[in-house]
Order: structure tokens, then C-alpha cells, then sequence
């Protein structure tokens, strides 16, 4: 991490992208609802018990009983109990065929975590879990499983919705956190998902950090992303984060780790980004983006090549927010290209790349004025433009 607030760790995208878990030299069955690991399990006493003499012999001891649970343990068990039903286990598989006999079979490829969105069968999950796929499947608490299509993605929030025809009382959508009521550190956080395969699997922590800024798997960093030690590992990728009321407050999306599996440090996209990016999937196919109307070249070849921290502008949409505006592109002069408008800031936040730009942008409605801060001809300008719905 570079430094508190702005976080570019080497990051693993917490999707199961393998294929589904068998269970290889394991004697027993598998977990309830779910596949178990694939290494054999070693007895913890390998040699058959032999009888207490009277000496060493003990009383029975009494299970503990409901009311001897303290008051966390209760919470957590009401919290599972009662979003588990909205949890699902999404699979994507791929044809794979066989060379010698020229026939297509049907795998499973990766899988991860989502939950029920609304009553007619939206499934919220990661971008990353869906990526690539070919087909998809989602399975409810109670192994049924249903064919998923694709509705739409937002790779820059790591966001992907699906819809699946399931009757309505085996659905039951997931609570969204009042967005009145804002986190704290150290409130308690609840995970549920599929690590590993092993599906409805509950685990529980704090909030570590608000704020924090990760890199995500559509090369644009995901602001505001909330830190939990609550044990996250592959396949929990796209499960809820609750708090204690049991209503949703992140998708549990990566891990700062360096062996693959949970190190206490897991990241979620927060509840206020799901809840205004997944209603405009649903009704768009896709997430609302503004912007100024303006040609970049996100890959920064000639900012870096000339020593400039800042966006240049390449060229501007002529009619649009920036063409109005005033701003200049690139232009043709006598010995090449004479550079033109350089964006520096955006409202007083300093713009240095594409992505600090795209976050500038992001909570901004169409018809939303903002102050652009430009370096012309070696002297700072300030313009006004009124940003506009991009395609």
C-alpha cells in the first residue's frame, strides 16, 4: 500500500477460478450443501481410543445449551439464519473439447458468491466471477439450481448482475443497509459465501478501515471500499458483508495476500456504490457514466513521454460539454502535434491520470457543473463544463 488512504496491493481476486471441488481420497461425504476439499482428511486420533481406568475417568460433559450462548453468538446465528436464504453459490462453465473423438463437454470452469437482489430473480455478484464465461449457473440455499443469463457489467466497480427464472418464494432479496446510518470502525462485519466450494459459510470480524482505494479486476482503482479482518478466501468472491442487523453492507470482492487464501486483511465494494450501480444494470444493461465530452488516451503514452502529470486532452466531441466549454485537443502544427489542453484538477482534486479522473467523475449526474483546472500554454485555467451521459 502506498499509503493509508490510497491502497495498490498486490491483490487477489477472491473467485474460485478453478474448476468446482471434488472430493479426491476423502472417504466421508461431503459437507452438506457443498463439495469438500480436495485433501484427505487426517483423523486427529489415529489410534482407537481405549477405556478410562478409574482414575482418569470424567463425567459426561453437558453441550452447552442455547441460553448459555453469549449475546454475539446469538446475533451471528440470527444474522446467518436469516441471510443465508439470500446467499447463492454462481458457477461458470466452458465447452471443452476433445481432440480424439471431436465432441464438446461441458465444465465447470470457476465459481464464487452473490446474493438475491429483488423478488424477479436478480443476482448480484463480482465482475471477475462471471468474466469470460460461457454459461452460468446459480444455486439457492437448498441445492436448487438455475440456468443464469447475464444482464450487465460495470468492470470498473467489480460489479456484474444476473437474472435467473426462479419461482418467487424460493427468492428472497437481500436488505440493503440504510444508507442514513454510516459505518464505523470497528462495528462488527459478517461474511457469508462459498470458500472454497464449501457453500453458506459464515465468518465474522470487524470493520478495519473505511475509504480504502484498491485496484479492481477492470483496471480502474474502486474508491470507498470498506477493510474487514472477517476471513475472506477463493470463492467468497461476490458474498455479502452484513452488519450485525443483517443487512448488506459490501460485496466481499478481494484479499491483500500472498499465498492465496485469507491474511486478515479483505476488501468489499461498499453498499452505497451496489445500490446506485445494480437499479441502472437492471433497467440499461449497463452502469450510467458521465464525462466532459472529451477523447483521452487512457494509456498515458504521451503524458509519460513528455514528463506530464495531468490528462491531455487529445481531441474534444464537437457539440459536446468540453466543445462548449472551450477546451482544446491536440492540433497539427508545422513540426507535428502542438499539445492543447492539459486537465489537472477537477473541483480542486488534483487529476494526475485517467483513473483519478474517472473517479472525479463518477458520483456526478448528467447536467452537474464542474470547475476543470487545465494547463494551457504553460498557464492554469479554470473552466466551467456541465457534464453529459457518455455511450
Amino acid at each position: 500500500m502506498r499509503h493509508h488512504r490510497h491502497a495498490r496491493p498486490a491483490l487477489v481476486a477472491v473467485a474460485a477460478l478453478a474448476a468446482a471441488l471434488s472430493c479426491l481420497g476423502c472417504k466421508g461425504k461431503p459437507s452438506p450443501g457443498g463439495q469438500a476439499p480436495s485433501a484427505t482428511p487426517v483423523p486427529l486420533t489415529p489410534q482407537a481410543p481405549q477405556a478410562p481406568t478409574a482414575i482418569d475417568a470424567q463425567p459426561p460433559v453437558t453441550p452447552p445449551s442455547k441460553t448459555s450462548l453469549i449475546e454475539d453468538e446469538r446475533n451471528s446465528i440470527s444474522v446467518f439464519r436469516e441471510v443465508a436464504p439470500s446467499t447463492v453459490f454462481v458457477t461458470q462453465r466452458r465447452l471443452v473439447v476433445d481432440r480424439m473423438w471431436g465432441t464438446a463437454v461441458e465444465v465447470p470452469a470457476g465459481s464464487g458468491s452473490g446474493f438475491v437482489w429483488d423478488a424477479d430473480g436478480h443476482i448480484v455478484t463480482n465482475f471477475h466471477v462471471v468474466d469470460n464465461a460461457q454459461s452460468l449457473l446459480v444455486r439457492l440455499q437448498g441445492e436448487k439450481t438455475f440456468p443464469a443469463r447475464l444482464v450487465g457489467i460495470e468492470p470498473r466497480k467489480d460489479i456484474a448482475v444476473l437474472k435467473i427464472d426462479a419461482p418467487k418464494e424460493l427468492l428472497k432479496p437481500i436488505q440493503v443497509a440504510p444508507l442514513r446510518e454510516p459505518l464505523e470502525v470497528g462495528q462488527k462485519a459478517i461474511a457469508i459465501g462459498n470458500p472454497f466450494g464449501l457453500d453458506h459459510t459464515l465468518t465474522t470480524g470487524i470493520i478495519s478501515a473505511l475509504g480504502r482505494q484498491v485496484e479492481g479486476a477492470g483496471g480502474v482503482s474502486i474508491r470507498d471500499m470498506i477493510q474487514t479482518d472477517a476471513a475472506i478466501n477463493p470463492g467468497n468472491s461476490g458474498g455479502p458483508l452484513l452488519d450485525s442487523s443483517g443487512h448488506l453492507i459490501g460485496m466481499n470482492t478481494m484479499i491483500f495476500s500472498k499465498s492465496g487464501s485469507s491474511a486478515g486483511i479483505g476488501f468489499a465494494v461498499p453498499s452505497t456504490t451496489i445500490a446506485r450501480v445494480v437499479p441502472q444494470i437492471i433497467k440499461t444493461g449497463k452502469a450510467e457514466q458521465v464525462g466532459l465530452g472529451i477523447q483521452l488516451d487512457p494509456a498515458h503514452r504521451l503524458e509519460r513521454r513528455n514528463g506530464i502529470r495531468g490528462v491531455i486532452v487529445m481531441s474534444v466531441v464537437p457539440g459536446g460539454p468540453a466543445d462548449k466549454a472551450g477546451l482544446r485537443g491536440l492540433s497539427e502544427g508545422d513540426r507535428g502535434l502542438v499539445l492543447g489542453d492539459v486537465i489537472v484538477g477537477i473541483d480542486g482534486t488534483p487529476i494526475t491520470d485517467y483513473d483519478a479522473l474517472y473517479n472525479a467523475l463518477d458520483q456526478k449526474k448528467p447536467g452537474d457543473k464542474v470547475k476543470v483546472e487545465l494547463l494551457r500554454n504553460g498557464q492554469k485555467v479554470t473552466v466551467e463544463v456541465a457534464v453529459e451521459l457518455i455511450s
